[in-house]
């Protein structure tokens, strides 16, 4: 009797290995479905409240150094010397830049806000941007905090 050899073409993959692949991505389309729709497996963060907020403004000065004012009555709460402080500067230079790209001014302050849970964010309410300043370790958000203790008068 002759052998009889069934071979595949070249490049094709077995029914069973596609049935299921099929199978795996109905199952994944449709478990993400069921998350999305009922809740089921999400996790939701409860609303922080703000404990302390300043409106700021951010004055860049020829010799390198950048005032922090009180955007309410204009007073100098804090100057940032040249050369120091990398991580505010390069947090208000990328606001900043989007403010530039979006062709708008300067002249709405920023909003730096302390939340119950712990958190700091630096807000930008004319371009929507929020900066999650925790995010960034203890250090750099320290950096920020510094600002609600020098509100009372210039460092």
């Amino acid at each position: 009797m002759s052998d009889i050899v069934l071979r595949r073409p070249s490049g094709g993959m077995p029914r069973g290995v596609l049935v299921c692949a099929t199978a795996l991505i109905a199952f994944a389309i449709a478990g993400a479905s069921v998350g999305r729709i009922s809740g089921l497996g999400t996790l939701h963060a409860p609303a922080a409240n703000a404990v302390d907020s300043l409106a700021l403004r951010f004055e860049d000065r020829p010799d390198g150094s950048v005032l922090v004012r009180n955007a309410k009555d204009g007073a100098i709460i804090y100057t940032i010397a040249p050369g120091t402080n990398g991580f505010m500067r390069a947090t208000l230079r990328g606001l900043a830049q989007e403010r530039k790209r979006s062709d708008i001014g300067d002249s709405a302050p920023f909003r730096l806000v302390h939340w119950d849970d712990g958190r700091m964010t630096l807000e930008d309410a004319t371009t929507g941007r929020r900066v999650a300043l925790e995010a960034f370790g203890p250090t750099n958000a320290q950096a920020f905090a510094q600002l609600f203790s020098a509100k009372g008068g210039v460092r």
